[in-house]
Formats: C-alpha cells, sequence, structure tokens
C-alpha cells in the first residue's frame, strides 16, 4: 500500500484544491480532496492512484503557503454541514482507567466507591456487548459530537473562545478522516495531526 501525504491550498484564484506534498514543495492537483477521494470511491479505485493521476504542472513552495495564510483543513466539504467532527474517548482497553479518573470527582472531594462513572459505565457495556454475532445489534461506543464543517479551522488559523467559555485547552489528537460514497459506504482516506480544543473546567464539572 501505498502512503502519501496530501494537504489542501486556497489558489490565488480562490479554489480550493489538493495537494501532494514533496519535500518542501506542493504539486497542486486538479479538484479537492473530497472530490478525488469521492472520485476513487464511487469507482473502486486507491485514492494513491487518482492522485496521481489528477497532478497539474503547478507548484507551490510549502513554507510560503504557510506564511500566505493558503493552507486549509486536509478536507472540507462544498457544503460545511454535511462534514461531522466526532470521535470517541475510549479505543482500547487500556484507555478506561485514565479516562474515567478523568471524569470522576476531585481528588480533595467525597468519592461513593459503589459509584462508578458514566464513561466507566459505557466501557462496561461495551466490554460485554460491543462486538454483537452475526444478525444482533451491539452497544454503541461512547461518542461525541464537536461540530460540523463550520466549527473546522485550518492550520494556523485563530481559534475563537467563546465569552462563555470557562476554559480552552489544547488536546493533540490523531484524526481519522472518513468518506461516505454514493452508494452509503464508509472509506476511510487517512489520518491528519489535529487539536481538540476543549473547555476542560466545564468538562470536569460535566462533560456529557
Amino acid at each position: 500500500m501505498q502512503n502519501i501525504h496530501v494537504v489542501q491550498v486556497r489558489t490565488e484564484s480562490d479554489l480550493i484544491v489538493a495537494a501532494k506534498v514533496e519535500g518542501n514543495s506542493l504539486r497542486l492537483l486538479s479538484s479537492s480532496l473530497f472530490e478525488l477521494a469521492l472520485l476513487a470511491a464511487n469507482e473502486g479505485r486507491r485514492l494513491s492512484e487518482v492522485v496521481d493521476t489528477s497532478i497539474t504542472g503547478e507548484t507551490l513552495d510549502y513554507d510560503l503557503t504557510i506564511e500566505a495564510g493558503q493552507l486549509l483543513a486536509p478536507i472540507t466539504h462544498p457544503d460545511p454541514a454535511h462534514l461531522l467532527l466526532t470521535g470517541t474517548g475510549l479505543t482500547h482497553l487500556g484507555s478506561a482507567a485514565p479516562r474515567d479518573k478523568m471524569h470522576g470527582k476531585a481528588d480533595n472531594e467525597s468519592v461513593d466507591k459503589a459509584a462508578i462513572t458514566d464513561t466507566q459505565r459505557m466501557f462496561d457495556w461495551g466490554v460485554e456487548g460491543g462486538k454483537p454475532t452475526d444478525g444482533s445489534v451491539g452497544v454503541q461506543p461512547e461518542w461525541f459530537y464537536k461540530g460540523s464543517g463550520h466549527t473546522l479551522r485550518a492550520p494556523y488559523q485563530d481559534i475563537e473562545m467563546p465569552a462563555f467559555a470557562l476554559d480552552g485547552g489544547e488536546e493533540a489528537e490523531l484524526a481519522g478522516v472518513y468518506i461516505v460514497n454514493d452508494q452509503g459506504k464508509v472509506f476511510r482516506i487517512g489520518y491528519a495531526l489535529s487539536n481538540e480544543f476543549s473547555d476542560h473546567v466545564t468538562e470536569k464539572q460535566n462533560y456529557l
């Protein structure tokens, strides 16, 4: 399997196109990553193949593109409402304990040893029913919704903290990028480094 590094940029003519990263050069492609990925998913082709056949003759300097504010989020949608920013806090068996502790009471508060947090409760449900047999419905994972494409910010773009927020903190994440093709099938495009900007004070009070 061929791994490729692709970003998105806004050209001087105000077009959103993908670009293949080669060192400090960006080789511009003919369309946005969404359009190229949808084409690959609809036709059953590898994204790397579609990328290689979509390379134009135009290149940009990576550093200058960043300085000019032309670097965009890895993927965007023509209608931002159809791009969902979601995730789960529990990804493997070892992730339950620290997350349960994070969502529990502070050290100086009395804790009912018999009580468990919602995080641990949902995790236990997943252990018991997260791998259903054929024909049965499994338990959904702990799931959160961060917003739509309107919430998404590009690298180096300012992040606004609303006036009612009690805190603003960064969380480095590895985000999976997926697309749904015209037949309703889900395909993973790849991964991207991301920043889950959160209000940890409010989350400590009630993370739901």
